[in-house]
């Protein structure tokens, strides 16, 4: 039960930040703080930040809302003995795990930049990940 207590906290993190570069896309925010480098204002205006159509930040949104309702349901006495919602955690975490590898790809060998924002939610979902698969041993 902890595990998915963990992954509700670090998807809320994740969507939060998703967010913020979701809004910084459409140029609702401003400046992109980014501690003083550029990296993260050229990945973020990079070919690759869209993806059919959407803003790849976009996409971080549904992710990890959609990873924090179902930790969130996990946690309701209904779920709470079961193990379905700590399998679909890891299932939709490592999916999260798969897209941040390629991403990362992106802008180590095409970009070439790094964003530290990306950076982050790439640690968010690494650790959301690692959370679910604790879960999944103890039960």
């Amino acid at each position: 039960m902890r595990h998915r207590q963990i992954v509700a906290a670090l998807a809320l993190t994740g969507l939060l930040l998703s967010i913020y570069l979701t809004l910084y896309h459409y140029g609702l925010t401003g400046q992109l703080a980014c501690g003083g480098a550029a990296s993260c204002e050229k990945v973020q205006a990079s070919r690759y930040a869209v993806l059919l159509g959407l803003p790849v930040a976009g996409y971080g949104v549904g992710g990890y809302l959609v990873l924090l309702v179902v930790a969130l349901a996990g946690l309701q006495d209904r779920w709470a003995a079961s193990a379905g919602p700590t399998r679909l955690l890891v299932l939709l975490s490592a999916g999260g795990v798969a897209f941040t590898i390629y991403l990362t790809w992106l802008e180590l060998f095409r970009i070439h930049a790094i964003c530290r924002w990306c950076v982050g939610s790439a640690a968010i979902i690494v650790l959301a990940f690692v959370a679910s698969l604790a879960g999944m041993r103890r039960s």
